[in-house]
């Protein structure tokens, strides 16, 4: 039974499905009967069905292990292929008889997720701990094992001690914790290996089918690596460890190249040995539940959908604000930069669902086709409307903070910004002529991220004597608060009590915390229970990408080809001000600026 915690799922039959092709290894492919259970919220969201390769294998539980469903298989049918060493093999059901604390049943299908990078700090931080949050609220399937996979010589009961450290029960404290901590570190297992080694993924995958007992095996692979050894790992799994008889994914963290070129590279080398569909490019920050909640507060509310466009809004302002430095991510950050480290992908898959058109449904393509059409009508970034900062020493209260350059990892001459604020346009019919000023930066006065609508003034206003010369300060403002603090609130003028007529500016206020007594779940947590159900949405597609890369490079290119020096700032304040006349060019004054109340 899934906790009420979890997104609900309830039994479908065969006749209120449609079918539609599921992932699978490059290596073969098969169709295949499966009625699957999909997240009642996603109502409109595609069904999978796929067929056992065996005549007698068409029943099938539900996720839960709660319903069994006969199901015809479909026509054409043809056995499950593998391709290995010029052979043709087909797994047998006697494969995995002593897997590991499993029932043995050939009709249910497992899980398996491999860490790839299982020694790295977000392996440590975020992944292992969203994986137990997920398993400790029963969102992950009956049969599912996850497995470490790294360089480091480590055994089973070593990843389980590292692991443990980070695992907490934050979400509401329930007596049953270290119990249910005790049963997921079971389920973790740790295999050593190159991630170029064909043969040490092989000794993997063997693993893996021990522990999925003859079920079907569905597999999942997150690469928690650098970038320059992703396609090695990629190949090495697709041709050694793909699921025999299920679906494989593979998620990718960023960053996916640093410019059009090495990004359409990266593509083309995935695509050599996984299909799009296998492909899950993850960014964190669309799995924000601010975020995800952007197109409920447009599309659900009426009140907000007419006023969407350059007739009511006159800028929008993306802001992304850390209070600390690189603090030994020198190394990896130098050779990226906050543009293309937060800029082109975190505040501009924000940007296309914030300014997307209505799609035609919740599925995934659908939501993802908008995304990528006002992209595509976007201007690439000139380098005039950008600003480059990079933060230096600063000493504060008695404490002297660092500069960039301070860092060991990082190049005593670099010219590597760690902030940025750029204005970018779109040039549709809905959005002509609206700056969209985007802001992010390292070692600020403060951490923050958040979307910012800017409406126009009010025409004719009656109240202008009683609102004084500033008529910014009685702007109509939007603010959705995505982190920390979640919050959406508006703000209006309103008059002060008393027999006076003074205006005074209010904030209508939806605050998460004091409206819900459940803590947010991590993003983590939900992209890769999506990846785990084959969810799309929130990942990121190559033609996204690809657009998503054409409005930055040359900006970039003529940033480090020309040298342009950064703006220095000090460490703890609100940036270059450069960043202000940048605004101030189009009319525009920063959000952030000023005393929230």
């Amino acid at each position: 039974m899934a906790s009420t915690h979890c997104r609900s799922y309830s039994p479908l039959t065969p006749s209120s499905s449609t079918p539609s092709s599921s992932s699978s290894s490059k290596l073969g492919h098969v169709n295949r009967v499966l009625v699957s259970s999909v997240p009642k919220r996603f109502l409109s969201a595609k069904l999978s069905i796929q067929s056992q390769t065996n005549s007698h294998q068409n029943v099938t539980l539900m996720q839960d292990g709660a319903v069994a469903t006969a199901v015809t298989p479909i026509g054409n049918e043809t056995p499950f292929k593998k391709l290995k060493d010029g052979l043709v093999s087909i797994p047998s059901t006697d494969e995995g008889k002593d897997g590991v604390g499993f029932d043995i049943n050939e009709n249910e299908s497992s899980v398996s997720i491999t860490v790839v990078g299982a020694s790295g700090d977000l392996a440590k931080k975020k992944i292992f701990p969203a994986l137990f949050a997920l398993y400790y609220e029963d969102c992950l399937p009956k049969h599912f094992t996850v497995y470490g996979y790294a360089r480091s010589k480590m055994t089973d009961a070593e990843l389980r001690t590292m692991v443990s450290k980070t695992l907490t029960c934050r979400i509401d404290k329930r007596a049953n914790c270290s119990e249910k901590m005790e049963q997921f570190l079971k389920r973790c297992f740790y295999h050593s290996g190159q991630y170029d080694s064909q043969e040490d993924f092989e000794e993997l995958d063997k693993k893996l089918k021990e522990h999925e007992g003859g079920r079907v095996s569905n597999r999942l692979f997150y690469l928690s690596i650098p970038p320059n050894i992703f396609i090695d790992a990629v190949k090495c799994a697709s041709l050694s460890a793909s699921a025999g008889n299920g679906w494989t994914r593979v998620i990718v963290e960023k960053p996916f190249g640093r410019d059009s070129e090495s990004s359409a590279a990266l593509t083309k080398a995935l695509k050599q040995y996984l299909e799009e569909d296998q492909i899950f490019r993850i960014d964190h920050y669309l799995g924000k539940e601010l975020v995800e909640n952007l197109s409920v507060l447009r599309f659900s509310n009426l009140i907000f959908e007419p006023l969407w466009s350059r007739q009511y809004i006159r800028n929008v302002q993306l802001i992304f604000s850390e209070d600390f430095g690189t603090e030994g991510r020198g190394g990896y950050f130098d050779n990226y930069g906050i543009i293309r480290d937060i800029m082109q992908n975190h505040l501009l898959q924000i940007l296309a669902l914030f300014a997307m058109e209505t799609p035609v449904s919740l599925d995934a393509e659908d939501i993802r086709n908008e995304k990528v059409k006002v992209l595509r009508s976007m201007r690439p970034l000139q380098l005039e409307n950008v600003v480059i900062g990079q933060y230096k020493s600063h000493k504060k209260g008695g404490v002297t903070y660092p500069a960039y350059t301070d860092d060991k990892t990082v190049p005593n001459d670099s010219l590597t910004p760690t902030f940025a604020a750029a204005a970018l346009f779109i040039d549709n019919a809905r959005w002509d002529g609206v700056p969209f000023l985007l802001k992010a930066g390292k070692a600020l006065h403060t951490k923050r991220a958040e979307i910012r609508v800017q409406f126009r003034h009010v025409p004719g206003n009656l109240y202008n004597r009683n609102i004084g010369t500033d008529l910014d300060r009685a702007t109509n403002e939007l603010v959705i608060r995505v982190q920390p603090d979640e919050a959406i609130y508006l703000k209006i003028n309103n008059k002060v009590p008393g027999l006076g007529m003074r205006l005074d500016r209010s904030n209508l206020n939806l605050h998460y915390a004091a409206r819900y007594s459940k803590e947010i779940p991590d993003a983590y947590e939900r992209l890769l229970l999506d990846a785990i159900e084959g969810e799309r949405r929130l990942f990121i597609r190559s033609d996204e990408l690809d657009a998503a890369w054409s409005l930055f490079t040359p900006a970039l290119k003529e940033l480090e080809e020309k040298k342009i020096i950064p703006e220095y700032y000090p460490y703890g304040s609100r940036g270059p001000v450069g960043a202000h006349y940048l605004a101030a060019r189009y009319k525009v004054r920063w959000g952030d600026v000023g005393v929230e109340q």
